[in-house]
C-alpha cells in the first residue's frame, strides 16, 4: 500500500477538511484520506486512485492550502519563518490596534456612543476620514488569512464561515457601516487566533508524550567504556545504563540492579513499582534511586510510548459519531442559513415596504452568528482533550468513535481468568495427615515440584519459598502426564497429582480419608493438590487464583453507574465460575470454549443495545471483536493486545474501567453542552436582530465569546477530576 504523507499549513478546523474533501472528490475516495488536524497532516493512500503525490499536493493547493512531503516539513521543522509562527497573532494584534485607534477619533469627534452606532442617532453623520482609513488598516490585517479562503470557497460554490465574514465585511462597507465593518473583521482575526489556540492546546498535550524519552542514552559500546549518543544510534541488544532519576530511553529488561520505577507515563499508575532483573522497563518512564542496566529490546520508534503517541494520533480519524453529526449540519445549516439572511434583506422592503438600508444590516448581522465556528471547533477540541486525558491516566483509545460508546454502556461480558482474577494461583491452605507437620508437607510438595513449569507447581513453590521452607530436590524425578509426578526423597518414593490422581494410587479406602476435603474446596473453585507416599496419606494443598483485591468495588461502582448487565464468562468448571461469580454479584456462564463465548456475545448483542467484552486482548480476540468494542486488561508491553483491543487499560488495574465510562459521561456532557450553548446563542441573536436590537459587532463578539466558552469547556477535560475517582457517593448509591 502506498501512501502520501503531505503537511497541510492552516488545516486546523473541520471546515478546511471539509474543503479539502470537496476538492478530492471524485479522485480519491474519502476512506482513503486520513486527517490529523492536530499535527496538520494528511495521510492519502494512493493505493487504486487516479492521483500521485504532485497530484494531490496540486489539488490541496486549489482547495486554498500549502502543502509539502512530510519528510521536507520534518528535515526544517525548526525552520519556520517569524511569519509563518507569528503571523496570525501580528495581524489579529495590529487589527485591533487601528480598530481602537480608529474609534478613538472617531468618539473624541461624535461622542462614544455616537461612534459605536455609526451614527444612528445623528442625522448625516459623517466619518472622520482618519479613522476610515485606520478601520480600512484594521479590515485588512483582520481578513488577511480570511479574503484567501473565502474566495476559494466562492470558486467551489461551497459557503463556509470565511465566506460568510468577507460578505458582511463588505456588505457594512456598502452601507457606510466602517466601525462596523472592522469590528466583524477584527474579532473573526481574534477567533481564528482563538481556534488555532485550542488546537495548539490539545496539540501540545500530544507532544508532551513525546518529550517523555530523553534524547540521547548511555550505553556500553564495542571497548566495554560508557557511550552516550542519541537514540536513533543505539541498536537493539544494546546494554544501557540509567542513574537514579532519570527517564528511561528504550524498552526492555533490567540486566543488572533493582529500583522502583514510575510507570505512570505508561499505565497511570502512580504507585513505583519495584523492579529487578528480568523485569520489563519502559520508554518514558523514570527511574527511583539505584542505577539500572538493561538490554535495549525495541527501538525508539518502536517503544511502547512511541505506539501509544501513535495510536492517539491516529484515533483523530476515527471520528465520534458527534462529531460527524456536527460536520453534515455544518454543511446544511451555513447555506440554508445564507438563503435565509437574503430573504430577510429583500423580503420586508418588497412585501411590507421596509427600509432596504435597515433590512439588508439586519441580514449581515444573521450572516455573522450564523457562523458555525463554535459549533465546528467545540467537538474535535473535547475529542482530542478526552483522548488525551485517558492516555494520561493510563487509558488508550484508538478514536473518538470508541471515546464515546462507554458512556452508552448497558451490558459488560468479563473474561474470568486475568480480569476479575489476578491470573496467577496461590496456595489457600495446607492440610498435612498422618503426624506429618505443614513444614514436612510442603518440603516434600516443593522437592516434587521445583522442576515442574505448571502454574500449579509454581504457585506451591512460591508459597514454600516465602514460608522459607528448606527442601532437596526429588531423586529420580518423573512427571506423570496429566495426573502428577514421583520421586524418591530420602530415599522414600512420595507422589504427588490430582483428587483423581489420589483414587488411582490408593483404595477407596484409603482415598476416602481427603475424599470429602478435596471436594469441598473444588465446589469452591480451588484445585487439590494431593502428596502421598507407598504406605499413607502425607496431606493435600488447595490452590485458587484470587479475585482482585478492586473487584467487588469495581463491580459495585458500574452498577451505580448503571450497567444492566454484568456476566462472566468462562471456560472454567461450573463450581470455580459460580464461586467466583457469587463473591462478586454477577452472572456468569461456564465451561465455555472461544467460539462459544463469542456466540454468547452475539446474543447479548441481540437482546441488549450496548455490549462490551473486557478480556485479556488475545484469547478473548474473537468474543472482544463480536462486542460493540472490546477492552484490554494489563496490556503494558504486548504489541498483540495493544492492537486487538479498541481500548487498553495499560496497567494491570481493573478499577480503570468505571473510571473509563464515568470519563466518558464527561466527555459526551460536555460536547452536548456546547453543540446545545453554540446553536442556543445564534437563536438568541436571530431573534434580536430580527427585532432590529442587534448589531454587526455585537453578533461577532457573542460568536467569539461562545467560541472562547465552548473550547475552554473542552479543555476542562484535560484537567478534570471528576472521572479520576468515582465518588464514595457513587459506589454506595446502590
Amino acid at each position: 500500500m502506498t501512501n502520501a504523507v503531505l503537511k497541510v499549513y492552516g488545516m486546523d478546523c473541520i471546515e478546511e477538511v471539509r474543503a479539502i474533501k470537496q476538492e478530492m472528490k471524485g479522485k480519491v475516495p474519502e476512506d482513503q484520506l486520513h486527517f490529523d488536524v492536530l499535527n496538520e497532516k494528511l495521510t492519502v493512500t494512493l493505493t487504486d486512485t487516479k492521483v500521485d503525490q504532485d497530484e494531490a499536493i496540486a489539488l490541496i493547493k486549489r482547495s486554498g492550502f500549502k502543502a509539502e512531503p512530510w519528510g521536507s516539513y520534518i528535515a526544517r521543522d525548526d525552520s519556520l519563518s517569524f511569519f509563518q509562527e507569528y503571523g496570525r497573532l501580528l495581524m489579529a494584534s495590529f487589527s485591533a490596534f487601528f480598530l481602537i485607534l480608529g474609534y478613538g477619533i472617531h468618539a473624541f469627534q461624535h461622542g462614544w456612543l455616537d461612534a459605536l452606532s455609526g451614527g444612528e442617532y445623528t442625522a448625516n453623520h459623517v466619518y472622520p476620514l482618519s479613522s476610515i482609513i485606520l478601520y480600512c488598516f484594521a479590515i485588512v490585517l483582520g481578513a488577511w488569512f480570511v479574503f484567501p479562503k473565502a474566495l476559494n470557497a466562492l470558486k467551489r460554490l461551497r459557503a463556509d464561515m470565511n465566506l460568510l465574514m468577507v460578505i458582511a465585511v463588505i456588505g457594512a462597507i456598502t452601507l457606510q457601516q466602517w466601525f462596523e465593518a472592522a469590528a466583524v473583521s477584527t474579532l473573526f482575526a481574534l477567533a481564528l487566533l482563538l481556534e488555532a489556540w485550542s488546537v495548539g492546546k490539545a496539540r501540545k498535550a500530544i507532544k508532551s508524550l513525546m518529550s517523555l524519552t530523553p534524547e540521547t542514552a548511555r550505553f556500553y559500546g564495542c571497548c566495554g567504556s560508557l557511550v552516550e549518543k542519541s537514540l536513533s544510534e543505539i541498536k537493539v541488544g544494546s546494554i544501557c545504563v540509567v542513574r537514579p532519576g532519570e527517564r528511561i530511553p528504550f524498552d526492555g529488561k533490567i540486566t543488572k540492579g533493582n529500583s522502583y520505577i514510575n510507570e505512570a507515563p505508561i499505565t497511570g499508575e502512580s504507585m513505583p513499582v519495584e523492579k529487578s532483573i528480568g523485569a520489563g522497563v519502559y520508554a518514558g518512564t523514570i527511574n527511583g534511586d539505584q542505577t539500572l542496566e538493561f538490554e535495549v529490546s525495541k527501538s525508539a520508534g518502536e517503544s511502547t510510548l512511541s505506539r501509544i503517541i501513535s495510536m492517539i494520533e491516529n484515533a483523530q480519524s476515527k471520528r465520534a459519531v458527534a462529531e460527524q453529526w456536527v460536520e453534515k449540519f455544518a454543511a446544511r445549516y451555513t447555506p440554508i442559513m445564507i438563503g435565509f439572511a437574503i430573504l430577510i434583506a429583500i423580503v420586508p422592503p418588497l412585501v411590507f415596504g421596509g427600509d432596504w438600508s435597515r433590512w439588508i444590516y439586519e441580514a449581515l448581522v444573521i450572516l455573522v452568528i450564523a457562523c458555525p465556528c463554535a459549533l465546528v471547533i467545540s467537538t474535535p477540541v473535547s475529542i482530542v482533550a478526552g483522548l488525551s486525558r485517558a492516555a494520561r491516566n493510563g487509558v488508550l483509545i484508538k478514536g473518538g468513535n470508541y471515546l464515546e460508546r462507554p458512556a452508552k454502556t448497558s451490558v459488560i461480558a468479563f473474561d474470568k481468568t486475568g480480569t476479575l482474577t489476578k491470573g496467577k494461583p496461590v496456595v489457600q491452605e495446607v492440610i498435612p495427615l498422618n503426624n506429618h507437620t505443614q513444614e514436612q508437607l510442603l518440603a516434600n510438595a516443593v522437592a516434587l515440584e521445583i522442576n515442574s513449569d505448571h502454574p500449579l507447581a509454581k504457585a506451591v513453590v512460591s508459597y514454600a519459598k516465602s514460608q522459607n521452607i528448606e527442601f532437596k530436590a526429588a531423586d529420580s524425578f518423573e512427571i506423570i502426564q496429566g495426573k502428577g509426578a514421583e520421586g524418591l526423597i530420602n530415599g522414600k518414593r512420595y507422589w504427588l497429582g490430582s483428587h483423581k490422581y489420589l483414587h488411582e494410587k490408593l483404595s477407596e479406602d484409603e482415598a476416602c480419608i481427603v475424599h470429602e476435603a478435596a471436594l469441598r474446596f473444588e465446589n469452591q473453585g480451588h484445585s487439590v493438590v494431593v502428596i502421598g507416599c507407598d504406605d499413607h496419606i502425607c496431606g493435600l494443598i488447595s490452590i485458587a487464583d484470587e479475585i482482585r483485591e478492586e473487584a467487588c468495588e469495581v463491580i459495585q461502582k458500574l452498577k451505580a453507574l448503571g450497567i444492566e448487565k454484568l456476566i462472566m464468562l468462562t471456560g472454567d468448571n461450573n463450581g470455580t465460575a459460580k464461586t467466583v461469580a457469587t463473591k462478586l454479584g454477577i452472572d456468569y456462564k461456564a465451561e465455555l470454549l472461544p467460539e462459544d463465548k463469542v456466540q454468547y456475545v452475539q446474543e447479548l448483542r441481540d437482546q441488549y443495545e450496548h455490549v462490551v467484552m473486557v478480556g485479556d486482548g488475545i484469547n478473548d480476540a474473537p468474543a472482544m471483536a463480536t462486542a460493540e468494542f472490546g477492552v484490554a486488561m494489563g496490556v503494558a508491553g504486548s504489541d498483540a493486545a495493544i492492537e486487538t483491543a479498541d481500548i487498553a487499560l495499560m496497567s494491570d488495574d481493573l478499577s480503570k474501567l468505571p473510571w473509563l465510562i464515568q470519563h466518558s459521561k464527561n466527555t459526551m456532557n460536555i460536547i452536548k453542552q456546547n453543540i446545545y450553548f453554540a446553536i442556543g446563542v445564534k437563536a438568541v441573536f436571530i431573534v434580536l436582530a430580527l427585532m432590529g436590537l442587534a448589531t454587526l459587532w455585537m453578533a461577532i463578539a457573542a460568536d467569539m465569546g461562545a467560541s472562547l466558552i465552548v473550547i475552554f469547556n473542552g479543555l476542562r477535560l484535560l484537567k478534570m477530576r471528576k472521572a479520576e475517582k468515582v465518588s464514595t457517593e457513587l459506589s454506595h448509591a446502590k
